[in-house]
């Protein structure tokens, strides 16, 4: 098969890295897409820095046994942790880190940047990191939220819930004392919060969605290797997970705006 048409893949941890499929099939419709959830061992973000990289690997493995021609990790964990990926991964590989830490750089006006994320991306310090690195000035304020994932495996993202609005505004209060003018949602999980956090922040706060700098990192990619698809239909895309599909067609499917149940396919990841 020729390189080109090939598939590109995305693993995350769950379903949070359908943010990041989402964006793709909007900025690149005619690419195909197989997309591998761990649903069997969500989350990542309380895991230590050995089994986040061993699950990383595997589930890299699986995906290059499905041919893709490149591979997003869209998953904050795994691009802040499991970084050895970037230079032993033998396709074009990239994490969400460096596109979103990017996006927020040329956002903010006031240089203070909050950063949200599970408690290993957080303990990594990966996105304050790299945001010093575009700019020594900036001031970058950080903050755990490890019940924002359950959240959102479990359907709660309802703005008005009360259970979401007291866990979103617990997490954001620290944050907004600081002034920020820009937070990083990092983790791919959070942008189906999007609504409550940008609620709880408060207006003139600019929400930077991993998902979609991904996306639009990974189309200049794709053009900068040469790898761009050269079909003009509509990719064709298909959903693996780790544990029982039920909870997360029903999930996908609302947040895809698509019925995705013929197109997923529990598998045993241990296998790789």
């Amino acid at each position: 098969m020729d390189t080109k048409n090939m598939a590109i893949g995305v693993f995350d941890s769950g379903l949070g890295g359908l943010s990041a499929v989402k964006e793709l099939m909007n900025v690149l419709p005619c690419e195909s897409i197989v997309y591998f959830g761990d649903t069997g061992r969500v989350p990542y973000g309380s895991r230590s820095r050995e089994t986040i990289a061993k699950y990383a690997q595997q589930d890299v493995n699986f995906l290059l046994e499905n041919n893709v021609k490149l591979i997003i990790a869209a998953c904050g964990t795994v691009s802040s942790v499991a970084t050895d990926l970037y230079t032993t991964v033998p396709v074009p590989y990239t994490g969400v880190v460096n596109p979103t830490a990017q996006a927020a750089a040329e956002a903010t006006k006031n240089g203070r940047i909050g950063v949200i994320g599970t408690s290993a991306t957080i303990s990594s310090h990966s996105y304050k990191k790299k945001l010093q690195e575009i700019n020594p000035e900036f001031e970058v304020f950080e903050q755990d939220c490890p019940l924002f994932v359950p959240l959102v495996e479990n359907g709660f993202t309802d703005p008005e819930d009360i259970i979401v609005k007291s866990v979103v505004e617990r997490y954001t209060a620290e944050l907004k004392k600081k002034g920020v003018d820009t937070v990083i949602l990092g983790c791919t999980h959070y942008p189906l919060l999007k609504d409550a956090i940008g609620k709880a922040m408060g207006e003139g706060v600019t929400l930077i969605d991993s998902g979609r700098a991904t996306a639009l990192y990974t189309a200049e990619l794709l053009k900068e290797k040469g790898l761009e698809c050269e079909s003009k239909v509509e990719g064709k895309y298909r959903f693996f997970v780790s544990d029982t599909p039920h909870n997360f067609e029903k999930i996908a499917g609302m947040f895809l705006g698509r019925d995705v149940r013929s197109q997923v396919t529990q598998i045993d990841i241990e296998q790789y």
